[in-house]
């Protein structure tokens, strides 16, 4: 099943740390964090990818390019330019119509880290999205869903939440959902998955495996930590 990762995010939160790097080749002692990933990915049986870019594109088609004999070997990759942003939702519509998919696809941020869960993930139903029960709850909002796993509501993130599940970053998609796509800018958060859940058609499937958003110093350094330390150290999860 073909995997696509969304890096065209501007990293805003994590200059001052990367300087001009894209968020998704943020240095992890002297790996990019994407190659990480991609060997994450690869561990799980995935080979085929589509990356959708466009801050710093040039960056991270260069490191794609380097990596078509080392991480990349015997993979199928692709990648997809947005001439201006189109928000998450935009982004998956854009490589929908580009790339004339017409399958179930996975996607995934490029700046989220799971230890497991492709597999899992590839047996459920589309539409679907990964969960993970986290404790703390600061920056991120809570996804409430029934016994029947089917989505009830997306919960803004609250200060005094103390654990709940959140979305992992991680969704077994149907092409045909972003099939009347009318080209404007869109968020799957707070648009698409809405009105999914509207529709009572999102299921939540639920992962137990290592989690961590590496979007903002704190997190992206203690994941650093984590790497240089052999992994023996708790992830946040």
């Amino acid at each position: 099943m073909k995997l696509l990762v969304l890096a065209g995010g501007f990293g805003t939160r994590l200059k001052t740390e990367i300087a001009d790097l894209p968020k998704a080749l943020a240095p992890v002692g002297d790996v990019p964090f994407l190659k990480l990933q991609i060997e994450q990915w690869r561990a799980q049986g995935l080979y085929e990818f589509t990356f959708l870019l466009h801050h710093k594109a040039d960056q991270i088609i260069e490191f794609l390019q380097a990596q078509q004999f080392g991480a990349l070997k015997d993979c199928k990759i692709d990648w997809l330019i947005e001439s201006k942003p189109l928000g998450t939702g935009g982004a998956v519509a854009h490589a929908v119509k580009k790339k004339v998919l017409n399958e179930n696809f996975l996607l995934t941020n490029a700046d989220t880290w799971l230890d497991g869960g492709i597999q899992i993930l590839m047996q459920s139903t589309a539409p679907a999205i990964a969960v993970i029960n986290l404790q703390g709850l600061s920056r991120y909002g809570q996804i409430h869903f029934e016994q029947s796993n089917y989505v009830t509501a997306f919960i803004e993130k609250n200060i005094q939440s103390t654990s709940g599940w959140i979305n992992a970053g991680l969704y077994h998609l149907s092409s045909g959902l972003f099939k009347n796509w009318n080209g404007q800018a869109f968020s799957l958060e707070h648009d698409f998955f809405e009105t999914l859940v509207q529709n009572r058609s999102l299921k939540a499937v639920q992962l137990q495996t290592n989690f961590i958003d590496i979007g903002v110093p704190d997190d992206y350094n203690y994941f650093c930590r984590w790497v240089e330390t052999g992994r023996r150290i708790p992830l946040c999860n």
